[in-house]
């Protein structure tokens, strides 16, 4: 059983494989100046690039954890997720108020896939 990990520094790996399953490092927005949709969307972008980095695509995705700042952005939060997640795949998912390590993130998103 080996374990691949890609883009590793001393602190976290952006991705390891073990066993046909996938683990992201918990994405953040692209640009922490926006508002939570612009902050959702280049999140999920983000996932989307790595998945298909590590041979997986949001049709595989097996969980999510969401970490939110406060839960006033839950509404246009999952406004972004609904539109993104193809129909019929939604993942196991959990969503939860977080202090976030920058003052300035409104969201982060841990993920879980399995290899296509």
């Amino acid at each position: 059983m080996t374990i691949e990990r890609l883009e590793t520094k001393q602190r976290m790996s952006r991705i390891v494989k073990h066993n046909g399953t996938i683990y992201l490092c918990g994405q953040v927005a692209a640009d922490a100046t926006k508002g939570i949709t612009e902050q959702t969307q280049t999140m999920l972008d983000k996932v989307d690039g790595l998945l298909l980095q590590a041979g997986s695509d949001r049709e595989h995705i097996l969980s999510a954890t969401i970490y939110v700042k406060d839960m006033s952005y839950f509404a246009d939060m999952n406004a972004v997720w609904d539109a993104w997640i193809p129909e019929g795949h939604a993942p196991a998912r959990a969503c939860v108020a977080a202090k976030m390590a920058r003052e300035a993130l409104l969201v982060e998103i841990s993920v879980v896939a399995a290899e296509v």
